[in-house]
């Protein structure tokens, strides 16, 4: 695989990652008019183990899929479908760019995760990030006032489950490879979704049929275009380009949902990204 420094390759593979979860938000929204979320994640897992194919046989096929891991991908899986199912809840609620928003506080959750469970140390940079994070979800979600909505709360809580999630997978990288995560993340999601998605089973529209197609080949491959961004430039300079999902998110809800972007939101969004970009020159300073 091709592993030679390049930003402008990074910058190819990132503007894909950020249409393809853009893309995702919109298509869960309008999954989300015909069919219940439960089913719509079902679906997703199913038709995406079919799109993972070419990977896996590229990769060595099924034999290549083995894992000594088991019950870690269970428990990592469990966080994931329930912060899976909170972010297409929360994109029924609320505005696109209040999600996108409160969902970039994972990176901050992610590292107070890491220093309890994985052994990482904190440093001044990940308790500024943390505290700004923190101030700017208050802002946000507005807490006392008459404003606050269950989707504020429900994307927060969503930030927080794939928190735990990339925490889990970062200790599965030391042993497996990206498509056997992948793989048995859709197995296990697959198994898991099954029961509450046959109790609210209803066959899609041919309208919602694309939605969910464009769901599961985009939930399926974002990740991989995340991934190879990351063999080409440092994560210093791969994650800021990823901030860039706030303001296209807003641009998006204002272009075809009319949704309009409050001051509250713009100022803890502008904290939020601070806080990674902090987390972020932090942990550039620390390396040799």
């Amino acid at each position: 695989m091709d592993r030679q420094p390049s930003n402008l390759k990074a910058a190819a593979w990132m503007a894909g990652w950020l249409s393809a979860m853009l893309m995702m938000a919109i298509a869960g929204r309008e999954a989300t008019r015909e069919l219940d979320v439960f089913q719509i994640m079902e679906m997703r897992s199913i038709l995406g183990l079919f799109m993972l194919y070419p990977l896996i046989y590229l990769g060595g096929g099924f034999t290549a899929l083995k894992t000594a891991r088991p019950w870690q991908h269970v428990w990592r899986n469990v966080a994931h479908y329930g912060a899976q199912f909170g972010w297409f809840l929360a994109l029924t609620l609320i505005p696109l760019a209040q999600v996108i928003s409160i969902e970039f506080t994972m990176p901050i959750w992610t590292a107070i995760l890491a220093v309890a469970f994985l052994g990482e140390r904190m440093g001044l940079w990940k308790n500024l990030a943390v505290v700004l994070g923190v101030v700017g979800v208050i802002i946000i979600v507005r807490p006392g006032t008459n404003e606050i909505v269950p989707g504020q709360l429900i994307a927060l809580a969503a930030a927080v489950g794939f928190a735990i999630s990339l925490t889990m997978v970062k200790s599965l990288t030391r042993t497996d490879s990206v498509v056997t995560i992948l793989f048995w993340m859709l197995v296990i999601q697959s198994v898991i979704g099954l029961v509450p998605a046959l109790a609210v089973w209803q066959w899609p529209s041919a309208y919602v049929w694309g939605w969910i197609l464009l769901i599961a080949f985009l939930g399926t491959y974002s990740h991989y275009c995340l991934t190879r961004a990351m063999l080409h430039a440092d994560a210093t300079i791969v994650v800021p380009m990823d901030f860039l999902r706030v303001p296209l998110a807003a641009l998006a809800g204002w272009l075809i949902y009319g949704e309009r972007l409050d001051t509250f939101t713009i100022l803890g969004a502008a904290l939020i990204l601070s806080g990674n970009l902090l987390n972020l020159k932090g942990a550039g300073a620390r390396k040799p």
